[in-house]
């Protein structure tokens, strides 16, 4: 699991991130909110950490702007601010979790566990072997795609995209949402690689590859497939 840690204090930044390694998880660190918006952006993590008192952007800025395109990714605040509209506020904004400072390590962890529980196993593989949109034709099993255009062989990161977001039919499926399911938990490559894909399969998909009818952008946070003839 891949941890996002927020926090502007040295040496605090350096024990939860080296006690959290001890755990087997995998740890980026942010000294700031400018730096985690920005890590945000280019990669996938299965659950963040996130001060309140930050440096530049402060930690409710930050967590109220990922909720605008990213409303799943688990986040816990930790925060010296320990009254009850801090708390309050804080959830209300989108946190899953509040833990006042100074905190056991111990704690932290069990909180983290019982978290990321809950949100592990919520996206499942979906089971598609062939599909018709318009003039296409796609055989998941060959990897080949019939086109207008004629026949094209896709790579497997272009088939694996397309059937995400097929399987997911009209609903806006994140970048991060794409990075998770399509890369996994090896390699984190930049979301701005995703669009590239994007425009890959517009190429040999649609008729129109600026005004795109199946595969949609939604501006700010990722694409929906769309197939109006099921």
């Amino acid at each position: 699991m891949r941890i996002l840690l927020v926090e502007d204090e040295v040496s605090l930044r350096k024990l939860v991130s080296l006690n959290l390694s001890m755990e087997g998880y995998e740890v980026e660190t942010a000294e700031n909110g400018q730096v985690a918006l920005a890590k945000l952006d280019e990669a996938y993590y299965d659950l963040m950490i996130l001060d309140l008192m930050l440096p530049k952007v402060s930690g409710l800025d930050v967590l109220t702007t990922l909720r605008l395109t990213n409303a799943k990714l688990p986040v816990i605040i930790t925060s010296a601010k320990d009254s009850s509209s801090d708390r309050i506020q804080g959830l209300k904004e989108g946190a899953d979790d509040y833990l006042v400072k100074p905190f056991e390590i111990e704690e932290l962890v069990i909180r983290i566990q019982r978290l990321l529980e809950r949100t592990q196993n919520q996206v499942t593989d979906p089971i598609l072997e062939s599909y018709t949109f318009g003039p296409n034709h796609i055989n998941f099993e060959t990897f080949v795609g019939e086109t207008a255009q004629g026949k094209v062989e896709l790579k497997q990161k272009e088939l694996l995209i397309l059937k995400f977001l097929i399987a997911k039919k009209n609903q806006v499926v994140s970048r991060q949402d794409i990075l998770r399911k399509v890369w996994g938990y090896d390699v984190y490559p930049s979301t701005r690689t995703i669009d590239n894909f994007i425009s890959s399969l517009r190429k040999y998909f649609e008729e129109d590859i600026k005004n795109p009818k199946y595969i949609l952008s939604v501006r700010g946070i990722g694409y929906k497939f769309v197939n109006n003839s099921d």
